[in-house]
């Protein structure tokens, strides 16, 4: 493999350090490169850095998001255990309508969403989702249902599976595979056609979808591949045509709630972070009782669909000062995401102060510990062949344990009864040769009782004992994130998401909290991220300044100094002392960077008939990071230059490339600097 590595300004040049068997593949990219190369022992792929040293520039009239005008902005709010969609026209900006009501539902369970549910025929082509798929699964004779698809709780997948790629697969609930991309995009798909309908039936005449700015909620702890991942399944639906990208707006779901936050009236949100009585309960009681004020308040509200927001700030925001501080901690199905925002007034924008943290954390792990529960009565083996013979008697199952999970409280004495499937008392007996009472009976499990109308009683402190590893997680990532120098004087933290209406979870953080900060809930605390997407799908550069989750940057050859560079990492050539493997630094973990702030790195073909430059990005969770051999750095992804058409006769050829890592994405854009013409420019994270 030849390849050629030029002159360069400051001493410095670009390689990238593979192995024996990805030199392969990158001499398709670097074919036609004939002089030798201080690092062709090494693989590289022959593209050199002009620029020395990091340069920034804060470029503040950029904003990624500007072009064409939109008319309507339309938000998903993808979750783990329930999803739904929300709008607003750009001339009223200040209404926020919520999607129809969905058909079907649970009983105790608001229905302003829909389960995030997917069905597929026998064929795997689309069937239904939500309720429909639900209902119609759970109908299915058990002969039938087995040999349909159906899916639920996969959007963890995407923060679990560590080298995520296109082909990812998802296991159904009959335990066969499907790709996780056609899932995501049939999910999609299923919500524009929904969207659509709602805006065509308003306008009364065919909506154009290219008059939507799309916006899709991720948790903000999910690393980039699992970002890119939900927009390559948008362009997968036809959410967004690909060549168009800036029409789709990928938000972080902590700050969507705060934003939505930021415009609250004292009259949709409950306190229960005061000391003192308020609205006649003690701090304790208001736990419970404010939940159910703000429920009958939603449920009197609901009929319109409509949420009027203040066109400023709300009267909660009025209390803060220029440089105050808050926290949104967003509990959802899957994860809990924590973000800390600071704020800059008289404009109200939001500076984040310290990288979003969290974990799977969600309300999920309450049914994982019920599941390990039932393990523990009737036998691992048995559930796990029940899952899969009886896939709908199962979800029967889990969905009444849903609803009688959200009746948890801390000061609950009554017991709570979950219904079994009649195919559970049967398929056990036939299973084991024994009935399920006398499973109960042998299981040592004192705290559940087997009730004659074929229900599990379950005594509160049993109920209660399921969500303490969840809220154990939350309470501990919440500590330590108040520990940190940056976390100091918070004045308010919003308690938002699905979870956050258990009040198991708000007496723990109060209890955490003992008065530090005040504690808010917004009413409809599960509408509270999908509203603030809409809000920020209108103003996306209302995020000034946000922080890096993590290193990023790439390999390059330095000339070698003596004493500084280890000698292991020497190599001569021509005569030249070079250090290889070096990090060249574009962005620290936890760095602050502003919107529209850019990343600037010049690079040069190898030889004036390469059509492509591609150049290994490497990450680390570390900030100061020397090698890109050390502990804990790994290559994420790909900077690609496409040169083709910007042929020039410039014999070195500089192609200026801006990073920006100040958005919701990382971005590339890239010019040719002797023709001044735009080079195709994109950064893959999935194809590691």
């Amino acid at each position: 493999m030849c390849n050629c590595l030029g002159e360069t300004q400051g001493k410095i040049k670009q390689r990238d350090m593979m192995t024996e068997k990805e030199s392969a593949t990158d001499k398709i990219i670097a074919d036609a490169m004939a002089t030798p190369s201080p690092a062709k022992s090494m693989g590289d792929p022959g593209i050199t850095p002009l620029s020395p040293s990091h340069i920034q520039q804060n470029d503040t009239d950029s904003n990624a998001h500007t072009g064409p005008s939109f008319i309507v902005v339309v938000a998903i709010d993808f979750g783990t255990t329930s999803s739904g969609y929300a709008y607003a026209f750009t001339k009223e900006p200040e209404c926020i309508h919520t999607m129809r009501r969905w058909e079907g539902g649970d009983p105790g369970v608001s229905n302003q969403k829909t389960p995030t549910t997917i069905l597929l025929t026998p064929d795997r082509k689309f069937h239904s989702f939500g309720y429909a798929a639900r209902d119609f699964y759970h109908d299915l004779d058990p002969t039938e249902s087995k040999h349909w698809l159906y899916l639920e709780k996969f959007k963890m997948k995407l923060h679990t599976t560590a080298n995520l790629s296109i082909d990812t697969e998802l296991h159904a609930a009959n335990g066969k595979r499907v790709k996780a991309i056609d899932i995501f995009a049939y999910a999609l798909a299923f919500f524009k056609e929904q969207a659509l309908k709602e805006l065509s039936d308003q306008a009364g005449a065919e909506f154009d979808n290219a008059d939507i700015r799309w916006v899709i909620t991720v948790p903000a702890i999910w690393k980039m591949p699992a970002k890119q991942f939900m927009r390559e399944a948008a362009y997968k639906a036809g959410l967004v045509p690909r060549d168009n990208p800036e029409q789709l707006i990928i938000a972080l779901e902590p700050e969507a709630a705060s934003i939505y936050c930021r415009k609250l009236r004292l009259h949709q949100m409950i306190d229960i972070g005061t000391k003192t009585n308020q609205n006649g309960f003690s701090p304790t009681e208001n736990v419970g009782a404010g939940m159910i004020q703000a429920k009958e308040h939603v449920r009197s509200k609901r009929q319109s669909r409509t949420f009027l927001v203040e066109n400023v700030i709300g009267e909660l925001w009025s209390e803060l000062e220029e440089g105050d501080r808050y926290v949104v901690v967003d509990c959802g199905g899957g994860t809990v995401d924590l973000t800390v925002h600071q704020i800059r007034l008289p404009e109200g924008h939001l500076k984040e102060l310290y990288k979003a943290s969290g974990g799977p954390y969600g309300s999920i792990g309450i049914d994982y510990e019920f599941e390990k529960l039932l393990c523990k009565i009737f036998g691992p083996d048995f559930i796990d062949q029940f899952k899969v013979k009886r896939p709908a008697a199962w979800v029967d199952l889990m969905i009444a344990f849903e609803s009688r999970k959200r009746a948890a409280a801390p000061d609950r004495t009554n017991p709570l009864n979950i219904n079994l499937p009649f195919s559970f008392i049967d398929y056990y007996k036939k299973f084991r040769g024994h009935s399920v009472e006398h499973a109960l009976r042998k299981s040592n499990v004192d705290f559940v009782k087997w009730s004659s109308q074929g229900m599990l009683r379950m005594n509160p402190d049993a109920m209660n004992a399921l969500f303490k590893p969840t809220i154990d997680h939350i309470i501990q990532h919440l500590t330590d994130l108040f520990e940190k120098p940056e976390v100091s004087d918070i004045k308010f933290l919003f308690l938002v998401g699905g979870f956050a209406e258990s009040p198991l979870l708000q007496q723990a953080v109060q209890n955490m909290l003992q008065g530090r900060s005040r504690i808010i809930i917004p009413h409809d605390v599960g509408l509270t991220i999908l509203k603030g997407a809409v809000l920020f799908g209108l103003d996306p550069s209302i995020i000034k300044v946000r922080r890096s989750p993590l290193t990023y940057g790439v390999g390059v050859l330095n000339r070698y100094v003596e004493g500084k560079h280890p000698p292991d990492k020497m190599l001569v050539k021509d005569g030249t002392r070079w250090c290889t493997d070096v990090f060249d630094t574009f962005i620290t973990c936890d760095q602050s960077v502003a919107l529209g702030e850019t990343v600037k790195r010049s690079y040069t073909p190898a030889k004036p008939s390469q059509q492509v430059i591609v150049i290994h990005i490497y990450c680390s969770e570390k900030e100061g990071v020397g090698f890109i051999s050390e502990l804990g750095v790994r290559k994420c992804g790909t900077l690609r230059l496409d040169v083709t058409g910007t042929e020039s006769t410039v014999v070195r050829r500089e192609i200026q490339t801006l990073m920006q890592f100040g958005d919701t994405e990382i971005r590339a854009m890239a010019v040719d600097v002797a023709t001044s013409r735009t080079v195709k420019a994109s950064i893959d994270f999935l194809s590691q």
